[in-house]
């Protein structure tokens, strides 16, 4: 594909079903006469994986309109020039103007650059931009050094947490027992054979006669992340709150172990403060959300997360009324999509290396086991927000029909749909009284569900032949 049909599929994707800019592509109404906001949004797409698009001719509310000649020459001249003159060193920019339903548009497409980061000219090499949420914005100290090492072939996972160490100082730091206990191994009694096992999953590295822990190493098998100044800010906190907003905590947890060491104590801790207590022949705890879904989506929070970003750990806040996961960094796939979209990770090695100690989903199946198991319990939908800095994930106790919001109603049948358009089915009346507990009496209920779910543009009628509405079914948006 080349980049003018990519350019039409990402327009598309970004105005439907509801209009949000996304992160390779940034509508505008008309040219600014800002040269340096101009020359920050060309850094951003210059530093981004895959380049990306601007468009003209598209409102913010994502209405499109027609440009004339005089306009598209003006931009082209005035963003080729600055493409040329305004940046770091000259990139090259290419445009097109192109037809999408019925208005001529034009697209400037900014390819990716080897030399990272494009920074602005005149300014020192922290004047980098970015794109995250759909906004440009400018780099941080940290993400600037993690671009510099990934334009030189070292990712964040490869750089080097503890240097100059020998064999008995990397074992005293990693947590090596833990790896053997999870691949379900007998530890050798040599040294040199755990720490060639350890340089196999790239946890350590030889420098010499001496031994590096990389990042890698760290983050995932620290017997105390504090030892490793790199690792600063990335520990894990859950916090309790006594109600529904964040006025009185009850306590705040920071995970002091990397976190594949620490992964299964944690999940159980959630659990166990998030459950309520029945008591009936012997106590119970009685699980308030599925524990796939907090090991899914907590898994997710600590391979998606943005370990450029400072000073925003992955969170976990728990309320009386919800249960919210958080990491710095915004999706890399739209919050619509994350059921169907393949996963894209910032962190490949380490969402690599979870995956082979069956932490979590390589294959993109992790969201869908987790909604389906909310599904299974008849909980409200799972909530995806998003911002420039962070990806917030909610959750929310067991809650009768009448007291789901209409917008609920709406999130749940599209979570719905697109879980059974995974499997090669489709939804239909009947399957939406059974995902909210409606009985066969209560079937014009769920059509209203489904009235009001289609009205958001979310799922479609699967056949629009079929005449009969009783047999009518649907799908998603993007099916």
């Amino acid at each position: 594909m080349d980049w003018k049909e990519k350019a039409i599929k990402i327009l598309k994707d970004s105005l439907y079903p509801i209009p949000s800019e996304l992160n390779e592509l940034d509508w505008k109404s008309g040219l600014s006469d800002k040269t340096d906001r101009l020359a920050q949004h060309l850094s951003a797409f210059a530093n981004m994986k895959g380049g990306g698009i601007l468009v003209y001719g598209v409102h913010n509310d994502g209405t499109c309109f027609d440009l004339t000649k005089e306009e598209i020459d003006r931009i082209v001249q005035t963003l080729g020039n600055i493409a040329q003159n305004n940046l770091v060193y000259a990139i090259p920019v290419e445009h097109s103007v192109m037809s999408f339903e019925g208005h001529s548009l034009l697209f400037i497409y900014i390819p990716e650059q080897n030399d990272k980061p494009v920074h602005l000219r005149g300014k020192d090499i922290y004047s980098s931009y970015y794109r995250s949420a759909g906004q440009t914005v400018k780099m941080s100290r940290n993400q600037v050094k993690a671009l510099i090492a990934t334009s030189q072939g070292m990712t964040f996972e490869q750089q080097i947490a503890k240097d100059n160490l020998t064999k008995e100082q990397v074992l005293d730091l990693l947590n090596y027992k833990a790896l053997y206990r999870i691949l379900d191994k007998n530890i050798p009694q040599s040294t040199d054979s755990i720490i060639e096992r350890l340089t196999d999953y790239h946890l350590c590295n030889p420098t010499g006669a001496r031994w590096s822990i990389t990042n890698l190493g760290a983050i995932l098998f620290a017997n105390q992340l504090h030892d490793f100044p790199n690792m600063s800010g990335h520990e894990v906190i859950v916090r309790k709150y006594v109600g529904t907003n964040n006025r009185q905590q009850e306590f705040e947890q920071h995970g002091a172990y990397g976190y594949a060491v620490g992964f299964d104590g944690l999940i159980d801790f959630i659990m166990r403060n998030t459950s309520s207590e029945q008591i009936d022949v012997k106590r119970e705890d009685v699980p308030t959300y599925p524990k796939v879904a907090i090991r899914e989506f907590v898994a997710n929070a600590l391979v998606h997360q943005d370990f450029g970003i400072t000073g925003m750990p992955v969170t976990i806040e728990i309320f009386t009324n919800r249960i919210s996961i958080t990491n710095a960094g915004a999706p890399l796939n739209d919050i619509n999509r994350l059921i169907d979209l393949p996963p894209q990770s910032r962190n490949e090695q380490l969402a690599q290396m979870m995956f082979t100690l069956g932490i979590c989903e390589r294959r993109g199946s992790g969201i869908d086991r987790a909604i389906a198991a909310v599904e299974k319990m008849f909980l409200p939908p799972v909530k995806f927000t998003k911002s420039e800095q962070h990806t917030r994930v909610f959750m929310y106790p067991q809650k009768s029909l009448k007291e789901m919001t209409k917008q609920e109603k709406i999130s749940a049948c599209y979570q719905h749909a697109c879980l059974m358009y995974e499997d090669g089915d489709k939804i239909n009346n009947q399957s939406v009284r059974e995902r909210f507990e409606l009985s066969k009496n209560e079937s014009s209920v769920a059509s209203r569900i489904i009235a009001d779910t289609m009205d958001a543009g979310l799922i479609k009628p699967a056949d629009i032949e079929t005449a009969s509405k009783k047999y009518m079914t649907y799908i998603p948006f993007y099916g």
